[in-house]
């Protein structure tokens, strides 16, 4: 893969940047609320002189998010939070037309992402922003002298770092915002075991977030990675959804909808009730294998569909994963019990043929499929996200040593403010309480 390194960036191919800055300014224009706040952080720099590092995907939509963070005076070092989400074109974009310093390839590999995270950690970041907790993990192991615990090439990094310093190394975080359901797990672990070393702003836990960006943007851009990668007609198929989280039930929601048969599977007794009240079939994986055409996976979790699920499975069986990390699906169990396995069927799909014949395809290697097969989430959605996270990561600034080093709700001023630009932008208008209504709300003394 010819790729373009200098000291501030890595990138695939810098003669892409006219149709990534194309793409950028298309997803700009479906972004009005990120504007707005663009707009205004131009005038004021909340971030004027401080260091910023980002783990995130490298789409179009982010571009726009890291287009506000530059215009208030952040000094921004952006990286991919996973290899097959990267827009090769916004990449270059964003390094030639915005002077940016992004380090990011579309399917690098696993050596190239993380030399990519010690860049960003060598950015000593005041901010940090993750898909996935990444940036925050390789801090917190650094710190703990934990140095077995990362990747070669961030442990490389660290070793130029004496022990005596890897404990101070991040004093200057002023906090971390989080994007996702996977990263939040993490940090709360983090938070359990004593070991944050500074505040972490749960963007992804923000109503405008996961509402929004997790129902609407995974559910149809999940489908859209799908129909994109097999050409399969959805309508009149058995769809396997595995999670009812937000993202589930945006997933069987947009899959009902286009005529599918949804089966939901669940850990959770009330999340598998309220797919059965949503009117959706609910059994355990193991039933659920031996009837589903198409397998999606949204918990967040590890081996969801395990080998003896596989081995169940008809012939010509999808499975997917939309799901942050790529471990939801036991691949090298499906490897082993494979006879033989076809890469790129179709671009991004590879086939596994089981010893009693059947065929198995896995697309995107069990990464994020509707970013490895699609374009991940529309700009609409993402704007409402982004938003979230530019008045977050002021928020943060603005309270700087007054926030404990735990997992933070997003402020709900914050999420009122992103709701009503969004239906402004939308030509939506609401009403109002009156004052009676408001007493009437407050008090105690009106019965029935």
């Amino acid at each position: 893969m010819a790729t373009a390194t200098v000291s501030n960036h890595d990138i695939a191919n810098p003669k892409l940047a006219a149709a990534g800055k194309r793409r950028i300014i298309w997803a700009d224009q479906d972004m009005p609320v990120l504007a707005r706040i663009r707009e205004r952080f131009a005038k004021e720099k909340p971030l004027a002189g401080l260091k910023m590092s980002a783990c995130l995907h490298v789409t179009a939509e982010t571009a726009n998010l890291a287009r506000t963070l530059q215009a208030g005076g952040g000094d921004l070092v952006l990286i991919a939070s996973n290899p097959l989400s990267t827009q090769d074109d916004v990449a270059a974009s964003l390094v030639h037309d915005f002077g940016m310093s992004v380090y990011a390839i579309h399917g690098e590999s696993t050596d190239v992402y993380y030399k990519h995270v010690a860049a960003a950690l060598a950015h000593q970041p005041h901010i940090t922003m993750d898909d996935g907790a990444d940036l925050v993990s390789a801090m917190i192991f650094i710190a703990l002298d934990r140095l077995d615990d990362v990747h070669p090439q961030v442990r490389d990094w660290a070793k130029q770092i004496t022990p005596a310093q890897r404990g101070t190394r991040f004093d200057s975080v002023i906090g971390s915002m989080e994007e996702t359901t996977t990263g939040v797990i993490r940090l709360r672990a983090m938070e359990k075991d004593g070991v944050l070393k500074f505040p972490v702003i749960a963007v992804n836990d923000a109503a405008t977030k996961h509402m929004f960006d997790n129902r609407y943007g995974t559910g149809q851009s999940t489908l859209d990675g799908v129909v994109r990668a097999t050409n399969v007609l959805l309508a009149g198929s058995k769809l396997v959804v595995c999670g009812y989280g937000w993202c589930g039930k945006g997933v069987a929601q947009r899959g009902r909808g286009l005529g599918a048969n949804v089966i939901v599977t669940e850990v959770d007794p009330i999340k598998a009730l309220e797919a059965a009240m949503d009117g959706f079939s609910v059994m355990p994986i193991a039933d659920a294998a031996k009837q589903g055409d198409i397998f999606i996976t949204v918990t967040g979790n590890k081996h969801v569909i395990r080998r003896e699920h596989f081995l169940t499975m008809k012939d010509g069986a999808i499975v997917c994963n939309s799901g942050h990390f790529d471990v939801e699906l036991e691949l090298p169990a499906l490897k082993e019990e494979s006879v033989s396995n076809v890469a790129d069927v179709r671009p991004q799909v590879d086939e596994y043929k089981l010893q009693n014949g059947h065929r198995i395809c896995v697309l995107g290697q069990g990464r994020l499929v509707n970013l490895a097969m699609a374009e991940g989430h529309p700009p609409s959605v993402m704007d409402m996200s982004f938003a979230t996270q530019a008045l977050a990561t002021e928020f943060c600034i603005r309270n700087k040593g007054r926030l404990g080093n735990k997992v933070h709700d997003v402020p709900l001023e914050i999420e009122q403010y992103v709701s009503r630009e969004k239906l402004a932008s939308m030509g939506i208008t609401i009403d109002k309480l009156t004052p009676e209504q408001q007493k009437y709300l407050s008090g105690w003394e009106h019965g029935t």
